[in-house]
């Protein structure tokens, strides 16, 4: 997004508010020539967070975007995605779970697609793991995550998999990397309580599912060859992708 569309957009919202830029800059801790500075355009001479906090002001949510190579920068992250959510499929495979991936949802208006949905009917067990290659929005990651588990809960086993579970997981996965481990420390205030599981137990669980189970789940998405990417890939079974049995 450009700065001269940024600045059309907050002063389109500013007006909604019937605003003043002076009555927005007492309100962000700017000055009025700060506010106008970035509805003529030249927003990038601010600081991020100074931007951040002037749409936050207005409802709003301001974040940069970057572009590389068309839509080669989607395929890029994209295929870090793809490995993490490859590398959970084959390990709850391992585990004894039958697998589905990219399970899409719609009730009342909620719409999504889960990363990984997995069952285990014989002990009444459901898991909904959501995989992220970088965790960017915590509050928006958890919104999602509240909302796959209660149409999980709802509708979403029952009609995937033929039972109503009595053990439910949700598990947030991310790659074993120490920014990963960095950004749970630094939201660990939030992320304690609503994810409280880590490492062995959520291990555990997934061998042996009881109860209910919220955590995280660090997973490197590498076979041990450190740049080597896992083998193979999940095959695709009535338009959704499923991971075929273990032998």
């Amino acid at each position: 997004m450009d700065d001269i569309r940024i600045g059309r957009i907050l002063r389109a919202l500013r007006r909604r508010r019937r605003w003043t830029q002076s009555r927005l800059a007492v309100r962000v801790g700017l000055s009025q020539q700060a506010i106008s500075l970035i509805e003529r355009g030249h927003g990038s001479t601010l600081a991020v967070r100074t931007l951040r906090e002037v749409f936050a002001a207005l409802d709003a949510r301001w974040e940069p975007v970057v572009s590389w190579r068309g839509g080669a920068l989607d395929r890029l992250l994209d295929e870090d995605h793809s490995r993490l959510v490859a590398a959970v499929a084959r390990s709850l495979n391992g585990w004894g779970w039958e697998v589905a991936v990219e399970v899409t949802y719609a009730s009342f208006g909620e719409r999504g697609s889960i990363d990984v949905l997995a069952a285990r009917a014989s002990v009444g067990a459901v898991v909904s793991v959501e995989v992220k290659s970088e965790l960017a929005s915590i509050e928006a990651t958890l919104r999602k995550i509240d909302e796959k588990d209660r149409l999980v809960r709802r509708f979403i086993c029952r009609d995937r998999f033929g039972f109503r579970p009595a053990a439910i997981g949700r598990v947030l996965v991310l790659p074993a990397t120490d920014t990963a481990r960095r950004r749970i420390r630094a939201s660990a205030p939030v992320l304690d309580v609503v994810l409280p599981a880590r490492g062995q137990r959520v291990r555990e669980w997934l061998a042996e599912p009881e109860s209910d189970l919220s955590g995280i789940w660090l997973l490197a998405s590498t076979n041990g060859g450190g740049a080597r990417r896992d083998p193979g890939t999940p095959g695709r079974i009535d338009g959704r992708r499923s991971v075929p049995p273990r032998a």
